[in-house]
């Protein structure tokens, strides 16, 4: 058996970040070398790691142009040999990172996205087990074919399901609907079922960035913040109350969306579906979808805002929307 080669791409956040002298606080500064250099059981195994230090960013300054140069460099450090890559990065943005880099994923090389929820000032700081864990993960055979996954406290989450459940907790990352795919012990990958299938997306990006909103339903709102939003948007998502349901002040505002732009119906809950045809009442799920909104399905809102994202910046039209939604979200 050949020695496996990992690609690590460094992005930034919390896991590479020291304290400022000036300002007294942690920022991005750690070089993806320094991070492996402070992770020395990674000199004990098998793997070639071949490293790239590609940005100095917290999680929430990430944005497309990033995300796509990084998919396109993990991309040729594919083609050029590399069994799985690792992609550190800040927390706060690594559930929609991942499903990202997942959906313009298309071959069987695991991407494994991971970071810290300590920084490396703070007593049990967890960025180096993460990091070995993760290079463990992409460099195991086990995960070829699972596309893109986030690795923390040893357990594995696929892109598509795993959500930042905690602000603070070591254990913040979990798999709400499914559970994770499976963990790992004594310098393995242990599944705990088979993969499942993807469906993915990849090609260039050749439209111009598309303006997707998110728009959140509350209470007692009149849509007027909506309609403005609305107005703004190449793709609008919504994220209803419950199974998909929104104010009936709401539904002449979509009705209109919908007709000129891709609006996808999502829940806020952030875990169960939304429904096709259990409720019929004015801004019930069944009424939306007849007035042409997309289901969203399983995805929650934001992956839901990733795909449509994705779909208008590869420059495919409502019907094509549509279908991507219904194979997706099922």
């Amino acid at each position: 058996m050949h020695t496996r080669t990992v690609a690590i791409f460094s992005l930034g956040g919390t896991i590479a970040m020291t304290t400022d002298p000036v300002t007294g606080g942690v920022v991005p500064a750690l070089s993806a070398q320094e991070l492996l250099d402070a992770v020395p059981a990674l000199q004990s195994l098998d793997i070639d790691l071949q490293v790239h230090d590609f940005r100095r960013l917290p999680g929430a300054s990430l944005g497309f142009d990033d995300l796509t140069a990084l998919s396109e460099a993990i991309a040729d450090a594919f083609e050029a040999g590399c069994d799985g890559a690792v992609v550190t990065q800040g927390t706060d943005t690594i559930e929609e990172t991942a499903y990202l880099l997942d959906l313009l994923h298309a071959g069987d090389q695991p991407i494994v996205v991971t970071g810290a929820m300590r920084n490396p000032t703070q007593p049990g700081a967890d960025g180096p087990a993460n990091i070995h864990a993760a290079v463990i993960a992409a460099a195991d055979p086990a995960l070829n074919g699972a596309g893109t996954v986030v690795v923390l406290g040893d357990e594995i989450h696929a892109a598509r399901t795993v959500r930042k459940s905690h602000s603070t907790s070591p254990a913040a990352f979990t798999s709400p609907a499914t559970g994770p795919l499976g963990c790992l012990y004594e310098g393995r990958v242990h599944l705990h079922g088979p993969l499942a299938t993807r469906t993915t997306f990849p090609g260039p990006l050749t439209e111009p960035t598309p303006r997707v909103g998110l728009y959140t339903a509350t209470l007692g709102d009149d849509g007027t913040l909506l309609a403005a939003m609305s107005e703004a948007c190449d793709g609008l998502v919504v994220a209803a109350f419950g199974v998909g349901h929104v104010p009936q002040n709401f539904v002449a505002i979509l009705e209109a969306t919908a007709s000129r732009i891709p609006l996808v119906l999502t829940t806020r809950i952030g875990n169960g579906p939304v429904l096709e045809a259990t409720y019929s009442f004015p801004g019930s799920e069944k009424d939306l979808l007849g007035r042409g909104l997309i289901r969203g399905g399983h995805l929650d809102a934001y992956k839901a805002r990733l795909l449509l994202h994705v779909l208008l910046a590869q420059g495919r039209k409502s019907d094509e929307i549509a279908a991507a939604f219904k194979t997706v979200a099922r």
